[in-house]
């Protein structure tokens, strides 16, 4: 599902649910004249209990995907402050390895920014950024290395090192944000309750006398933005709703 677009997913919902409703429209109208005032408020109880579980659902799923969008804007937020103090304490080495180093995470700073910008189903490209960015930390380490050797001073160069391994940590950690998501079982589950409460909901008005599919069809397409949001909040780097990267354009 996450290969999908998820306007199409929420399109193709919206159209399972009218046509759920529709069927289920006609059945209570079927069954219209077999009822009497106890069937209809056992349906009615039931399509309440359904509707309120299904908002239970639809809270506990919409709360996971909030979660993780705010860990990836933490985890933005980190490596950038990881890569500002390597940075700075470039300084603490010697010439001509300070200026090495300055240069290095330049580059690295640009590299972190463009690999930002690839949608995470890009796999080929990713694996190539990744493959560069991997590369480019080494070089950053090998330089406090050097730097270590040349002028062994275990404050200045190990305090360099040590913003070094801080900034990979960074890195590994906003790589595991970006790879957490809503597991696809739980969107399932939504799908079959909004498919199945669309169905309820049309053969409840099915029941009565007089029938108005305006509010069915309202409540439909509110439950679809809604669905919508949460698929949007758990795509990073593709959907509407992106982790804004101000602190490493401010770094920059």
């Amino acid at each position: 599902m996450y290969s999908l677009n998820s306007i199409l997913i929420a399109v193709l919902l919206f159209v399972l649910i009218i046509v759920a409703n529709e069927l289920g429209l006609r059945l209570g109208g079927y069954y219209l004249d077999r009822s009497d005032s106890d069937v209809k408020s056992q349906t009615s109880a039931i399509q309440g209990g359904v509707l309120g579980l299904l908002a239970l659902i639809l809270g506990f799923t919409f709360s996971m995907s909030i979660q993780r969008y705010d860990e990836r804007s933490g985890a933005e937020v980190n490596e950038a402050n990881a890569i500002g103090t390597a940075e700075l304490r470039t300084a603490l080495l010697p010439e001509p390895y300070d200026r090495q180093a300055q240069t290095a995470i330049d580059e690295y700073i640009e590299l972190r920014l463009r690999s930002a910008h690839v949608d995470l189903t890009h796999r080929e490209e990713r694996r190539v950024l990744n493959v560069e960015t991997s590369a480019l930390q080494q070089r950053i380490w090998d330089i406090g290395v050097a730097a270590a050797d040349a002028n062994p001073n275990p404050v200045k160069t190990g305090y360099f090192l040590q913003a070094v391994n801080e900034m990979i940590d960074a890195y590994g950690s906003r790589i595991d944000a970006l790879q957490r998501h809503v597991p696809p079982a739980i969107f399932y589950l939504l799908f079959v309750f909004f498919v199945s409460t669309g169905g309820l909901i049309g053969y409840s008005s099915g029941l009565g006398e007089r029938r108005s599919r305006a509010p069915a069809l309202v409540l439909n397409l509110l439950i679809c933005l809604l669905v919508f949001i949460i698929i949007d909040l758990d795509r990073p780097r593709r959907g509407v709703i992106q982790v804004r990267q101000d602190s490493m354009e401010a770094l920059r």
